[in-house]
């Protein structure tokens, strides 16, 4: 952006500042755009308006935007698909053709010879809703793939409403049942019923709308108000669950989790010994702090093994054994299968059996370091008996075990210049060959190298990060875009984005950062990352930045930040803790009010995460970097560009609004803080197209600011 096109703050819309101050355990916080929480209020919808002729003003300066556009847009031009679900002899996926704006689901009849570009469109949201603003959030066949569940919703909120259609006429014959969000769907033998999530009457705990959740059974033709209630009932409101049911549909497994924390409570129940609305559930895991995932083969019977993968006993996780009979007892009558390692984090696992093979075999992925790796193991006594290879050093995931009988397993593979690919798992062999064929990929990424580099962050902890660069090393230094997340435990693994590629293909270097808080280490490295420790993330980010530039990738005064989500929390933090290191930020779908995070959204959810306000000890940590309460006014921040969506329901578009307002109040800085409202979305889902101008613009901001030339354009 050019210093003309930069508005001084006297052109930044008059917003007022209120006389709000709350006490948090005996400290006051001053409180002043409170006001702008209510996006209904008349003078919200005149205030987000004047952002917008703001926001669209400045973006009509910004030089080189339409290539920006034409590059992420071609690199985005590739065919995906999600691995297939078998059922009755049918095979389910989800396919999304270059220039589709949303997947659509295919379905193959039995017989036919199966690949990601085979097969008749089921459902298409497109179709349903010309649009563009509806959105197909989960799917799930009956066990005899006759029957299908589908849950679609409008505008981004992920409201979703149910329904159930027959496959072979594509006819609505249930639905629909709304408050599912989600839910996951388990199919019981003969597809006359279902267990499944749905939240209670809203009318029942006004103002808690998005919590109250129940495990239900409900069976197709019915009205949901007939469901039977199966679990829930006294457990905490942000409780979340989810529902399976074995291929054989024997078994009933109902996970707990408090909001999104990663404990869980675990419970079976063999569906031939009780009622199916009341199964006989036998905890297998309760108040417990440990993940734990249940893994059920079909025909397995009260003292045959069932498999968990589980961090209870084994930091960075392993897989055990025990018979449903023996459950009851705990941990203490498991039996390790597959040993947990020192230098690398289980991720995945799935069970391989069938007539074909001589005895079950565990498909194991691991992390070391951020970087994928899968083993098969012999499930009778745990022995490696094979490591599957690996088109690069990538990322595995989505892995889904074949049918009844079945020897196959499907799972997927991407890196930062590979596009998403569907391997297929043979147990005869253990060999991979690519599922889908004929898929048309993005343009060679020459001229982008990826390496992983460590450094020390500020207590000397070692952090990884991920370089990507023209050369693949630090020959000059570059206009660079720092990334990460550092956050609920999540993996910051290579993967495939349009964005990276176009920066760096552009001439930058795109660093993403693996942070305490993230997954990358195991559960000890999210935990040194959460609550009371959540400053060592950030200080794990601004190690981040100053490697960059000590070891020549980044040239000084030319280093931008990026983070969605939680990682928009990062980039609030970062700015606001040390403005002067970052030339632009972008914080997209941020969370940034951490005193008041609580009160909207899915904020209570949380709480396992951040901590809680109403805790003294807690708010006192929530308030030491809450980048909304940090916003000193005469500091020069960096440009700043932050980006909503009006149907978000996770974070609520308020904390935007309130550090835009924050910011433009405050800043002594040139660079210009801008909002950037998009309406008709949500937190993430939405229309290919959509997801190319919001990349394109956030990166055509940070290059401008920057000093990135556009591509195929003169350096600015």
């Amino acid at each position: 952006m050019t210093a003309a096109a930069r508005p001084a703050p006297h052109d930044y819309p008059r917003t007022a500042r209120q006389d709000v101050v709350d006490e948090v355990h005996g400290v006051p916080v001053p409180d002043p755009y409170r006001w702008l929480e209510d996006a209904k209020a008349d003078a919200v919808i005149r205030w987000d308006a004047e952002q917008e002729a703001l926001y669209t003003a400045a973006r009509a300066t910004w030089p080189g935007r339409e290539r920006w556009e034409a590059e992420v847009a071609a690199l985005t031009a590739v065919d995906r698909a999600t691995p297939p679900k078998v059922r009755g002899g049918r095979v389910f996926w989800l396919r999304q053709n270059a220039g589709q704006e949303h997947p659509v689901l295919m379905v193959a009849e039995p017989g036919t010879d199966t690949g990601a570009d085979t097969g008749r469109v089921l459902l298409d949201p497109q179709v349903l809703d010309p649009s563009g603003r509806t959105s197909l959030d989960a799917w799930q066949p009956s066990l005899e793939g006759d029957l299908l569940a589908f849950q679609i919703s409008r505008d981004g909120t992920e409201d979703s409403r149910l329904h159930v259609i027959d496959v072979a006429t594509g006819k609505v014959v249930d639905g629909p049942v709304d408050r599912v969000r989600r839910s996951s769907v388990a199919w019981l033998p003969g597809g006359e019923a279902f267990y499944y999530v749905r939240r209670l009457d809203p009318r029942l705990n006004p103002g808690e709308e998005q919590y109250h959740r129940r495990v239900w059974l409900h069976r197709v033709g019915t009205a949901p108000g007939a469901d039977a209630l199966v679990f829930g009932e006294g457990r905490d409101r942000t409780q979340f669950y989810s529902v399976s049911v074995s291929a054989d549909g024997r078994w009933l497994g109902i996970r707990a989790t408090l909001g999104t924390g990663r404990r869980t409570d675990l419970y079976l129940a063999d569906l031939t010994a009780g009622p199916l609305e009341r199964p006989l559930l036998v905890p297998v895991q309760e108040n417990t702090p440990a993940a734990t995932h249940l893994h059920v083969a079909p025909g397995t019977g009260p003292r045959d093994p069932v498999w968990l993968r589980t961090d209870h006993g084994a930091a960075r996780g392993h897989v055990v054994a025990c018979p449903p009979d023996a459950l009851h007892r705990g941990p203490e009558a498991w039996r390790e299968v597959v040993a947990g390692r020192p230098d690398a984090a289980l991720t995945h696992f799935a069970v391989v059996s069938g007539p074909e093979l001589d005895h079950p075999l565990g498909l194991a992925a691991w992390t070391r370091h951020t970087v994928a790796e899968v083993t098969v193991h012999d499930l009778t006594d745990g022995r490696q008996v094979a490591s599957v290879p690996l088109p690069g050093s990538g990322t595995v995931g989505g892995f889904a075990a074949g049918p009844a009988g079945s020897h196959e397993a499907w799972f997927t593979y991407t890196d930062f210049v590979t596009p998403t690919r569907i391997l297929r798992f043979d147990g005869r062999t253990c060999r991979v060959t690519r599922w889908e064929h004929g898929a048309r990929h993005a343009p060679e990424a020459e001229g982008a190298v990826t390496r992983q580099i460590a450094f020390p962050s500020r207590d000397g902890t070692t952090v990884r990060m991920f370089v990507i660069s023209p050369t693949g090393r630090p020959d000059v230094p570059r206009p660079a875009l720092l990334t990460g997340y550092g956050g609920f435990g999540q993996i910051m693994s290579p993967r495939y984005r349009p964005q990276v590629l176009a920066w760096v293909r552009a001439g930058g270097v795109f660093a993403w950062a693996g942070l305490r808080g993230g997954g990358e280490e195991g559960e000890e490295w999210h935990l040194a990352g959460s609550g009371a420790n959540k400053q060592n993330t950030f200080d794990d980010f601004a190690a981040a930045s100053d490697h960059l530039l000590a070891a020549g990738w980044a040239a000084p005064g030319r280093v931008a930040v990026m983070g969605s989500s939680n990682g928009g929390l990062l980039v609030g933090a970062a700015l606001t803790q040390e403005p002067e290191k970052y030339a632009a930020a972008v914080c997209r779908v941020p969370l940034l009010d951490m005193v008041r995070f609580e009160s909207s959204g899915l904020g209570p959810s949380w709480v396992p995460e951040y901590g809680s306000v109403r805790d003294p000890a807690q708010a006192r940590t929530l308030l030491s970097y809450s980048p909304y309460h940090r916003v000193t006014p005469g500091v020069g921040y960096p440009a700043v560009l932050l980006a909503a969506s009006d149907g978000d329901t996770r974070t609520d578009p308020l904390h935007a609004r309130k550090m835009c307002a924050a910011l433009q109040h405050a800043t002594s800085g040139a660079g210009p803080v801008l909002l950037r409202l998009e309406r008709g979305v949500g937190h993430g889902a939405r229309a290919v197209s959509r997801v190319v101008a919001l990349e394109a613009e956030c990166l055509a901001f940070l290059a401008g600011q920057v000093g990135l030339r556009a591509p195929g354009g003169a350096a600015p």
